[in-house]
């Protein structure tokens, strides 16, 4: 059995983390969610610093502690321009988007869609969310556990992968929202911390010379540049590197889509107890996030600037850097406090999706279909939809365990994710932005997407899925989600004008920024316990 770099002081601050997580999950669990209000959103009475701190997390996984120094040990600081546009984004957010939806929905932000555009497009987006958020908490927790395995190796990779996910699945489904909210923040204490000491290390170490001197070694290197600022119509073709501007402009759409469509990020603007609050806690949590963004792509740097000056060997692969750091360099006990900062990376992402898929299933499928039924009822299922998401994802993760022939089967199953949740952002835009837009046109856009989305992401690559020849998807991968948006908001706002079809009475309520006196906003029908059958 491989020996382990961990001593009883790492041990320590491992179980002192656990420990605290299901402290905080039993206190939480032991004062009731015994309705679907206080199980999916609190009863929308979190203080907004929490809320913020639960955006962070959702939004922060493992996968930022590894691959994202990884990227710049390797090449650069190509991702950072792509987190420069996120307050932005969030700026428009909290000011136009988030009180719309405290307005407009319920609980799950499908609600809309079929508001807006009929059962067909509620159910398309709701149920590319799912398959989306299931795969990822799998991707989640299969590299989070091969992290761990690096760190500690006589663990076992499938060990610790349904360790991992057992732990979370528990708290997350017995003490709800609540529960996920205040592990976040000790959660995200414990990756800030972890980050702070790991960069402080690094910059102060008398192993690579004189304080700073990892990353003015590494600026010298060219390890801060941002990319190729190339703008031309040939940039947009080249496979192998993304020009600034390209990532800038793909990274705004996927941060619009991620912050207007997902469920685990609309969730948490619910949480809070007024408009104003909710805005705070958007903007808090991109104070929060493009720090910790920042941050861990200088560590990255620092790492280069480490192993050129100190003489320490690097791992063969860039993504085990930092763990591989991690278990040749620091000090006892220091270990044992970065691995509770990984597994609090992952853990805070998973328990946000595996939360907001119990949400979706309960109200846009169970309660949707079933309008009835008793709110004990509707409880029991976000409970059970939990569990089995959970133990889903953590067979997903196995499954995908890098072996000789899982890089292939993964591209695959993560091309067919894509094609499922494609157009999302356009599907709400459609409906955000304009009121000509018929249901009729966005089951046209849909379609589109589909289809266009199914030929790029089967076609694109040196070794496409199907090869078409010169019909292959040309240009540069990224821009094939980014234009998927727009092709379905083109086509279904086309389609409306030329040939209509039904909209909603009342539409022009269901339009951002629309103006709507108080006394026409409703409490949801779930909340009143009034919801007749057809309602939403």
């Amino acid at each position: 059995m491989p020996s382990s770099p961990l001593t009883f002081l790492d041990y320590l601050a491992i179980a002192a983390y656990l420990i605290a997580v299901a402290a905080i999950g039993y206190t939480v669990s032991k004062q009731g969610a015994r309705t679907t209000k206080k199980y999916f959103i609190a009863d929308r009475n979190m203080p907004h610093w929490a809320v913020a701190f639960t955006l962070m997390a959702t939004l922060i996984s493992s996968n930022t502690l590894v691959a994202h120094p990884g990227i710049v040990f390797k090449n650069s600081m190509v991702l950072v321009p792509g987190f420069l546009v996120l307050p932005i984004v969030l700026v428009l957010i909290a000011k136009f988007v988030v009180p719309f939806y405290r307005r407009v929905i319920g609980l799950s932000a499908y609600e809309y869609i079929e508001k807006r555009f009929g059962l067909e497009s509620r159910m398309y987006s709701s149920f590319g969310f799912l398959i989306d958020r299931i795969f990822d908490i799998g991707v989640t927790l299969m590299t989070t556990a091969l992290v761990v395995n690096v760190i500690a190796p006589q663990w076992p990779v499938a060990y610790v992968l349904f360790g991992l996910g057992i732990f979370t699945l528990l708290y997350t489904m017995i003490g709800g929202i609540a529960a996920v909210v205040w592990t976040d923040v000790l959660q995200g204490v414990i990756l800030i911390g972890g980050g702070l000491l790991i960069f402080l290390y690094l910059l102060f170490t008398p192993a690579a010379g004189a304080p700073f001197s990892t990353l003015t070694h590494a600026w010298e290197a060219g390890k801060f540049s941002f990319g190729s600022t190339e703008l031309t119509w040939a940039s947009l073709f080249d496979t192998e590197n993304r020009t600034v501007w390209m990532f800038m402009i793909a990274m705004a759409i996927i941060w619009t889509r991620k912050y207007v469509s997902d469920q685990n990020m609309v969730q948490r603007y619910l949480l809070a107890r007024t408009d104003q609050e909710a805005r705070r806690a958007a903007l808090l949590g991109a104070a929060l996030s493009v720090p910790i963004l920042i941050g861990f792509n200088l560590i990255g740097a620092a790492l280069f600037g480490f192993y050129e000056l100190s003489g320490a060997t690097p791992p063969d692969v860039a993504d085990k850097v930092l763990p591989h750091f991690i278990v040749t360099q620091l000090p006892n006990g220091i270990v044992g406090l970065i691995v509770a900062a990984i597994l609090a990376a992952s853990m805070s992402s998973v328990s946000s999706d595996l939360n907001s898929v119990g949400t979706v299933v309960t109200s846009d499928y169970f309660q949707r279909f079933l309008p009835r039924s008793a709110d004990r009822t509707r409880l029991l299922v976000g409970r059970t939809t939990v569990l089995i998401a959970g133990l889903l994802a953590a067979a997903i993760g196995v499954w995908l365990i890098p072996s000789e022939t899982s890089e292939s089967t993964a591209s695959r199953v993560l091309a067919y994710a894509t094609i499922l949740s494609a157009g999302t952002l356009g599907l709400f835009s459609l409906g955000f932005l304009t009121k000509r837009a018929t249901r009729q046109g966005a089951f046209a856009g849909i379609v589109a997407c589909l289809l266009f989305t199914t030929w790029g992401t089967l076609t694109h690559g040196n070794s496409p899925i199907v090869d078409l020849g010169p019909f292959n998807w040309q240009m540069n991968f990224i821009l094939l989600g980014v234009f998927g948006h727009f092709v379905l908001f083109g086509v279904g706002y086309l389609y409306s004008l030329l040939f209509g079809g039904y909209r909603p009475a009342g539409v022009e309520q269901l339009v951002v920024g629309a103006e709507v006196p108080d006394e026409e906003i409703a409490e949801p029908a779930y909340a009143t316990g009034q919801q007749k059958n057809g309602d939403l």
